[in-house]
């Protein structure tokens, strides 16, 4: 029996009625394959009645239907564009893709930093960071721009590039309605409240339902065992009580007489052994559950290839002869660009023995083509295992039946912390196939000190909440001063994100801050003397204390400051033992209230001053920005109004982190003696970011003639400015970092792979990775640098874009 059928006949009018209301839904839905689910209906619902929607959904819900029924909205009506943004240039070639299978070549276009397909098109995927730039520069691709899909908004949580989403969503013409497509938070109705208010009408779609279920497991010795109890007869998310008993025994259900004996045997500072799975047997023990294919989330790019080669030793085979012929073929088509003498450095064989037998690896530091090929085969159900970190969760759409954490804990770059509920969530939505799979699963590995409690606690909570990580940039300042004037800016950033959050937290500061005044008022009147002042005589009493407190402390110091302090604390006892309260025969009850008077006055003098701190903070930001502007000459005041210099228009069209210092170098000439090789090592010194181990090279590995005065001149100035920013109350910058530029200048001059990768001790995908943003930055610099400069630019550009680095997924 259909839906249809199971309603009864008011339901089935009403029905009848709201799709007579939403025609062109009807006719988006008649073209799928599947019904809509309630949370998409009511989105799409809102963008028909011509309002912009944030959709906050579980990975693998299905937002991005959303996104497509605003592209068929737009197609529907003469000339209209949409744009498409994503966080990811791999998320954005897979949808490039995506709709050029749905709506033909010719209206399809993409734009990310290194590519530039068809831009005139009525359908243009790009990223974020692509689309800001357009809007700064009111580019004339912004005509007839009628929809723009924000694909993974929460990214604006990204402490290093989240700014770029709310400038875009401020920015954005009135006319433009926005499809914004988010992971679950906790505060989506908060962002929404924003979106409203900078953006007009906007509806809030939030569903909390995954749409395949999921089980969740603990892999404890060789058994799966639930995490939550499933009898029936308890409580939602209950732990399972055989988990806990098993846990305490070293993975093992034991009898009531066993536990009498293991209770005896831990008394006397006994453990239970405790016995782990090697890789090879989960994955035989997934398969024969049932339950490949799977992802094995390791949060460390060896430990995923330690783990393909551990499965491979020990025998895993997981593929048939036919698959075997067609993953070969596929890997053959897609890595035909790929030079012969290349592919032993990029362990090419050793890889593609992996994929015929089912496994394979998944991380940043694997080249862009081999990422590709792993994620079209595990979509294709060719590769059954694999073994990635955590960058696989964001975006990509690669569903699994089965998600694998070996570890609930990860390094953030400073020390081991444990995965947060958010990260958990985002990791286990990989968990099951829709249409494929009736649940999905997620198995969690034991190991010894977990607490049953504590990963159930993390996986029955869903959300995290988005915090803005919204920042002034001198880019943003000269951009939004040249366009709007200095005073018009500080309201428009006024309406960021962050000032929004900031501002509501201020209304609740405010109350407390309210009703501790109130209880301040009553301390201060239970502590009243008809003596005298006791606030006084309280404030002579805690200064006497913290004095002999310090005293104590200050074993060491010289005899001056003793003497200095002897008659400092002479003079307060003299003035405690004079003041007239001193007498009161209720003197240490007022004590005790003054106490609680002086404690909750400091609470609230800390809270006054988060007030004043919070209120126009990012205006307050923006100012010291403009003054170092000002003082090194790209913005000018004349007579009250702001404007841009020329120094300053060169700095409106430089985009990144060193944006200032690059524009200080070109203005200065400190580049103009490099020849291509040279700027290219310098550009990849601006835009590295070291790892704690690497950082400055040492003198000897650097390009020698004209690199090294010139990366003297540009440390010198990087110095200067960071001095500059401190004395205005900015965090300042990190020190340019050397530690690629030589294997940047080898690779520029024509060096082989082998040799450019032993240089930079780095993984292919993490060289082309960096190589791709030294591209971008050269590729400004051709554009804004005057002469000579600009000329070298585009030489050193073209000089890197070569074999694995020209490599694109779409070209």
């Amino acid at each position: 029996m259909t839906d249809q059928q199971q309603l009864s006949p008011a339901e089935r009018f009403a029905a009848s009625r709201q799709r007579a209301k939403q025609p062109l839904l009807e006719t988006f839905r008649a073209g799928l394959r599947f019904d809509l689910d309630p949370f998409q209906r009511e989105a799409c619902a809102s963008l028909e009645n011509g309002r912009s929607v944030l959709v906050a959904a579980p990975t693998g819900a299905g937002k991005t239907i959303v996104a497509e029924f605003a592209v068929f909205l737009a197609m529907r009506e003469a000339n209209s564009k949409v744009f498409y943004t994503t966080p990811m240039k791999a998320l954005s070639n897979q949808k490039f893709q995506e709709f050029v299978q749905a709506y033909g070549a010719e209206s399809v276009g993409l734009l990310t930093g290194d590519t530039n397909i068809n831009s005139h098109a009525r359908i243009v995927v790009m990223t974020t960071e692509v689309l800001r730039n357009m809007l700064y520069a009111d580019s004339d691709l912004l005509t007839d721009l009628a929809y723009v899909v924000m694909d993974e908004v929460h990214y604006l949580a990204d402490r290093f590039r989240g700014a770029v989403w709310e400038e875009v969503i401020i920015h954005l013409p009135p006319a433009v309605r926005m499809v914004s497509l988010s992971a679950t938070v906790s505060n989506a109705e908060e962002f929404g409240d924003w979106l409203q208010a900078v953006r007009g009408d906007t509806d809030v779609v939030v569903s909390e339902e995954r749409p395949v279920p999921l089980e969740q497991h603990i892999l404890m010795r060789s058994k799966l065992i639930d995490l939550f109890d499933s009898s029936g007869l308890a409580a939602t998310n209950r732990v399972n009580p055989e988990l806990v008993q098993m846990a305490r025994y070293g993975g093992r259900v034991l009898s009531s007489r066993q536990t009498r004996d293991v209770g005896r045997y831990h008394s006397r500072g006994g453990r239970p052994d405790t016995f782990r799975m090697n890789r090879a047997d989960v994955v035989r023990l997934l398969g024969e559950h049932n339950l490949l294919p799977a992802i094995f989330f390791i949060f460390s790019r060896n430990g995923c290839d330690a783990a393909v080669r551990q499965t491979l030793r020990e025998g895993i085979r997981l593929t048939e002869a036919r698959e075997r012929d067609e993953i070969r073929a596929i890997v053959e088509e897609r890595c035909r660009t790929l030079l012969d003498e290349d592919l032993a450095v990029l362990g090419y064989w050793e890889w593609l023995e992996g994929l015929e037998r089912g496994v394979a690896a998944h991380h940043a530091g694997l080249l862009p083509a081999f990422k590709e090929v792993v994620e079209e085969l595990f979509r294709r159900k060719l590769v059954k295992v694999v073994f990635a970190t955590e960058t696989l969760a964001l975006g990509i759409n690669m569903p699994a039946r089965t998600v694998v954490l070996e570890k609930l804990e990860k390094f953030n770059g400073e020390s081991r912390v444990p995965i947060s509920p958010g990260e958990y969530t985002q990791l286990t939505g990989r968990a099951g196939r829709r249409g494929i799979d009736v649940e999905g699963h997620s198995v969690i590995q034991w190991e010894d000190g977990l607490d049953p409690q504590s990963v159930a606690s993390l996986a029955s909570r869903r959300s995290y909440p988005l915090n803005s990580s919204f920042r002034p940039t001198y880019n943003m300042a000269v951009n939004l001063v040249d366009q709007f004037g200095r005073r018009r800016t500080r309201e428009i950033l006024e309406s960021s994100f962050a000032q929004f959050q900031a501002d509501r937290a201020v209304v609740d500061l405010a109350r407390k801050v309210k009703q501790q005044e109130e209880s301040l008022a009553g301390y201060e009147k239970a502590m009243h003397c008809d003596l005298g002042d006791f606030r006084e005589y309280s404030r002579i009493r805690r200064e006497l204390s913290d004095l002999e407190k310090k005293g104590q402390r200050a074993e060491n110091a010289s005899r001056s400051d003793r003497d200095k302090r002897q008659r400092q604390l002479a003079a307060l006892r003299k003035g405690l033992r004079e003041h007239p309260c001193h007498r009161c025969p209720d003197r240490e009850q007022h004590a005790r209230w003054s106490e609680r008077w002086w404690k909750l006055k400091r609470d609230t003098d800390r809270l006054s001053a988060q007030i004043q701190s919070r209120t126009g903070a990012v205006a307050k930001v923006f100012d010291r920005v403009s003054d170092v502007l000002l003082e090194l000459g790209y913005l000018a005041d004349d007579d009250g109004e702001t404007s841009l210099t020329v120094h300053g228009r060169t700095l409106k069209r430089i985009y990144g982190e060193r944006d200032l210092l690059v524009a200080e170098c070109l203005r200065r000439g400190v580049w103009k003696e490099l020849d291509a090789p040279s700027l290219a090592a310098m550009a990849c010194a601006l835009v590295f970011e070291p790892r704690r181990d690497e950082g400055l090279a040492h003198d000897r590995n650097l390009p020698r003639g004209a690199f090294r005065p010139a990366l003297d001149r540009t440390t010198d100035l990087w110095a200067r400015l960071d001095d500059l920013e401190r004395e205005n109350r900015l965090p300042g910058s990190d020190p340019v970092s050397t530690a690629l530029a030589l294997a940047m200048y080898q690779w520029a001059r024509g060096a082989a792979l082998d040799v450019v990768l032993r240089e930079a001790d780095m993984a292919a995908g993490d060289f082309v990775r960096w190589a791709k943003q030294t591209i971008d930055l050269l590729d400004q610099l051709s554009l804004v640098a005057q002469g000579n400069v600009g000329r070298t630019a585009r030489q050193a550009l073209e000089s890197i874009r070569r074999g694995i680095v020209a490599y694109s997924a779409v070209a």
